[in-house]
């Protein structure tokens, strides 16, 4: 420890010891703790990156492992330029290897002070043992079929109770009852206050699960919490509470951190929601406000048309009872009218069908006689002159005109001398006669 100058002593003096130098100025002694510790040899040190906290001039987080922690720090650009030898921003629960040193901020009389190990290079050493616990765990809770329960239960469009389990002095709350407010519903909540971080938070979680669905009114739980760092969120990962919300008859809404954060209980429960605005939409189905007005707007569009039909039908049957013999007489008329049409009509349908037989009586007259004349006149000529072509064709006028038919003796016509030669014995055919004939030439 560097020396210190000796501080003009408070009134009455100091605390009576022997072994004890002092008392110092807190200034005094806090600038000499930063000197000391800024002569410390600089090391490298190894850890998960948990708490990363970016800020306008540093960047804050902690380097953890089984044994401890150690809050670590480093200037903007450094990190920045850092991230860029190593392949990209290093995100939570990266185990990580850094180069640096101690130091400690003295504090003011307005701010407190503070050690933090200053980094001034970093290298990404792998996946760390905290993401890779929580990934072995989801498989595991995969494998024992544990992530489909949930979401198999059926959830009510409009609840009548709502459970809730959230921090009681979070923003979750508020934005929880804003979110509800907003959609109109007027329903119960049942709320189950319990810390939300630390190591304490999730048997507290599973307990206060555990007396909402022992509550036979509520119908869903939504579990909700703001946003935080891999380690704020680590007790929503827990395998107790994981198995716990998946054996649930309840279904359970989570909202756990930002829209980027993923815990296992996102992975168990029936929905898993970015915000608590939305868990709060997911549980009440229906914009209640909205579905009100709706109603109202059928409900008088509804009075309006029944008012106007009453009347209407009101004012017809004024005027009905006002002149019934009217009515009568107008639909005697009328009646009267039909009928006077149907007979014009079946007249002149008659007339129609009488003129159309007649013409067909004279064209079948006219085509009578033409047949009478055809069978008088024009079939005698034809067959005459039938008559005539067949009396050229005969083969008798033929043997008139001096020729002669050769037949075997059985009558048939031999057209070919071979023929008549193999015949031997011939018939000659003359128009007054027959004569047999034979043969010689061999």
């Amino acid at each position: 420890m560097p020396s210190l100058s000796s501080p003009a002593r408070p009134d009455g003096g100091g605390i009576p010891d022997s072994t004890l130098a002092g008392p110092f100025p807190v200034g005094e002694y806090a600038a000499a703790l930063r000197t000391k510790l800024r002569s410390f040899a600089r090391v490298q040190l190894m850890g998960e990156l948990v708490n990363l906290r970016p800020s306008r001039a540093r960047v804050y987080f902690e380097l953890r492992d089984a044994s401890g922690a150690v809050p670590c720090s480093a200037w903007l650009k450094d990190w920045e330029a850092m991230s860029a030898r190593a392949g990209g921003a290093p995100s939570e629960g990266m185990q990580v290897v850094v180069a640096g040193g101690c130091d400690y901020y003295p504090g003011s009389a307005t701010s407190s002070p503070g050690f933090s190990f200053s980094v001034s290079d970093l290298r990404v050493a792998g996946e760390g043992d905290l993401l890779a616990r929580i990934e072995r765990l989801r498989r595991q809770l995969d494998a024992e079929g544990l992530l489909a329960p949930q979401k198999a239960l059926s959830r009510p469009v409009l609840p009548r109770s709502i459970g809730i389990v959230t921090g009681e002095s979070g923003k979750a709350r508020d934005d929880v009852r804003a979110a509800l407010a907003r959609r109109g519903w007027a329903g119960r909540l049942v709320w189950a206050f319990t810390p939300v971080q630390d190591r304490h938070a999730a048997p507290a979680i599973v307990r206060a699960l555990g007396d909402l669905a022992a509550v036979a009114e509520v119908e869903v739980v939504i579990v909700a919490r703001g946003g935080g760092s891999l380690a704020d969120l680590l007790c929503f990962c827990d395998e107790t509470l994981c198995r716990t919300v998946a054996l649930l008859g309840v279904p359970v809404i989570a909202s756990v951190g930002h829209h980027t954060d993923r815990t296992l209980l996102d992975d168990v429960a029936a929905v898993s929601c970015s915000t608590p605005t939305h868990a709060a939409e997911a549980a009440v189905g229906v914009d209640c406000r909205r579905a009100r007005a709706d109603q109202s707007a059928a409900a008088a569009r509804l009075r309006e048309h029944g008012r106007r039909a009453v009347l209407s039908r009101a004012r017809h049957l004024a005027l009905l009872s006002r002149a019934p013999a009217a009515h009568l007489e107008r639909q005697r008329e009328r009646l009267h009218q039909q009928l006077r049409e149907i007979r014009a009509g079946s007249r002149r349908r008659l007339e129609a069908e009488q003129r159309l037989t007649e013409r067909r009586a004279v064209v079948l007259a006219r085509k009578s006689d033409s047949a009478l004349v055809d069978c008088r006149e024009r079939r005698p000529r034809e067959l005459e002159r039938l008559a005539l072509a067949l009396a050229g064709h005969d083969p008798q006028r033929t043997l008139e005109r001096g020729y002669a038919l050769v037949q075997t003796a059985a009558g048939e016509a031999i057209a070919t001398a071979a023929a008549a030669r193999d015949a031997q014995e011939l018939r000659l055919r003359f128009a007054d006669g027959v004569l047999p004939a034979m043969v010689l030439e061999p």
